[in-house]
């Protein structure tokens, strides 16, 4: 049951108190198999399916170590500017959770395969360098459904079910340095950091980081400390936050309840947290485990991890463009804003734009579409421009059927409209529901004199110099047509009947 707790109004935390951040972001690895069997790793596949003695540690099963998933953790944390160990080691953590079916979790505890790297993230138009740790390698748990109860979770619930599909699968987890000095941009930064990382991970190929599905989680450490103090508070640990906007609510409902407390002459408990997203606050979980109390130790079932340094540049040296860096590339070849660039990747459009401008558009009538006509369908319905039910290519279609002059703007809209609906292609739609633009001079004249006829009273204003009048004469052209006359020769040609120039 959701605990109510007194907020402190946030510009007000900040005056008392400054923020220091800290991010665990657990990715799933797109491998084929799990990290130490040959188990499949496909998303959605019926419970308990996709195991097998060695994820479900039946007696007698032994670990074989997934050779891809330690290279994709490698590139990972040369992506992210690490230093790659040369030797390094498994070990277990111990703990007891229905979702662990060995009662330890082969994870790496003081022997992390990837050390101090660093991330830069963009935010507010300053550079934010977060510092990054460790990035280690481990395998995931299961997923234990609690059924009953109001809120989904253990406590109060009737019974727990759980599937074993995805114990074992390979797990890479990402751990910051405490991240300090971000003031009242602290939820923003955070936000940006998780963003930035995603990206990464898609410009890798390592995992789909769909943050919906699970395969990108985050756990997010807050602590305060009053300003002109150089002694860290307590921090508490939201786990598994679930989107980058609860990411960012997260941070700013922690704060605003630590500060509350604090202010009262309270103490900050060191726990970990669940958040809402119906109220945008945590509630307490459970206190907080040091490592001591995993009682880790090397795991005996595996060989050490000894990379070979020739491999390891040659992985360097293969590594994709990097999201910054395709930005920047990117914003210098399309010429648009740094608001515009920011508006894009905020709306995830940057891969949509540059796959239509590929596909023959031109990237400010990419940009139009997608960040306008498109995004408006995706708010509607409340999904991401990515899950539209049209490609990049249909989306160039578009811009050239406008661009030759055989559409206007409005029947592009109407032609996006039918292709979002399963109608078919651009053509198709075009074709069905008859949107030609007027392109027949005759037709097109026989319109307009109608229109002057019947707006005689415009049609003189015209005539005696009101030039602007001319807009109302094309809007009763375009309504005339149904929007399918070119409203510039519509205009041209008026002035001409009525001995104008324009």
């Amino acid at each position: 049951m959701a605990d109510t707790a007194t907020l402190m109004p946030y510009d007000e935390a900040l005056e008392r108190f400054e923020p220091v951040l800290g991010l665990e972001t657990h990715v799933e690895l797109g491998t084929a198999s799990k990290m130490f069997c040959g188990c499949p790793t496909a998303f959605g596949a019926p419970p308990n399916t996709q195991v097998c003695p060695v994820c479900l540690a039946l007696p007698g099963s032994l670990p074989v170590a997934n050779e891809k998933a330690i290279e994709s953790t490698i590139r990972i944390g040369l992506a992210l500017n690490c230093t790659i160990a040369e030797w390094c080691r498994m070990a277990r953590k111990n703990y007891f959770y229905p979702d662990m079916p060995k009662n330890y979790q082969i994870s790496q505890y003081d022997e992390p395969l990837c050390t101090d790297g660093y991330l830069d993230v963009e935010v507010d138009g300053k550079t934010v360098r977060v510092e990054i740790e460790r990035v280690h390698l481990e395998e995931d748990t299961g997923k234990s459904t609690h059924v009953g109860g109001a809120t989904g979770r253990i406590h109060g619930a009737d019974y727990s079910i759980v599937d074993y599909n995805r114990a074992g699968i390979p797990l890479v987890e990402i751990v910051t340095k405490p991240i300090a000095g971000t003031d009242r941009l602290a939820p923003e930064v955070a936000r940006a950091y998780v963003t930035e990382l995603r990206e990464v991970m898609r410009s890798l190929g390592v995992s789909d980081v769909r943050m919906e599905q699970g395969s990108l989680r985050c756990d997010v450490n807050v602590s305060l400390m009053p300003r002109g103090s150089a002694e860290w508070g307590t921090r508490t640990e939201t786990k598994n936050v679930n989107s980058l906007r609860s990411v960012e609510r997260a941070v700013r409902g922690e704060i605003e309840r630590q500060a509350a407390i604090l202010a009262e002459g309270g103490r900050i408990v060191q726990e970990t947290r669940h958040f809402h997203e119906d109220t945008g606050q945590t509630t307490s979980g459970r206190s907080k485990e040091e490592a001591q109390d995993y009682r880790y130790f090397p795991e005996p079932d595996l060989l050490p991890i000894a990379p070979d340094p020739a491999w390891v540049e040659s992985l360097k040296a293969a590594l994709p463009e990097l999201p910054s860096a395709r930005r920047k590339r990117l914003q210098e070849e399309w010429g648009v804003s740094d608001l515009d660039m920011a508006a894009m990747h905020n709306a995830d459009a940057i891969d949509l734009v540059e796959a239509t401008v590929a596909a023959g558009a031109p990237a400010a009538d990419a940009r139009k579409w997608w960040m306008g006509e498109l995004a408006r369908r995706a708010n509607e319905s409340a999904t991401v421009l990515a899950d539209l039910p049209i490609t990049p290519a249909q989306v160039a279609r578009v811009t050239e059927l406008v661009a030759s002059g055989a559409l206007n703007d409005k029947l592009a809209r109407q032609v996006l409209e039918g292709v979002l609906a399963g109608e078919g292609g651009p053509d198709e739609v075009v074709e069905k529901r008859g949107l030609q633009v007027v392109s027949d001079e005759g037709e097109l004249s026989a319109i307009i004199d109608q229109v002057l006829a019947d707006n005689a009273d415009a049609a003189e204003k015209v005539r005696g110099g009101k030039i602007a009048a001319v807009g109302a004469l094309v809007g009763g052209v375009m309504k005339a047509s149904r929007g399918k006359a070119d409203a510039g020769r519509a205009r041209e040609l008026i002035l001409e009947k009525l001995g104008v120039q324009g």
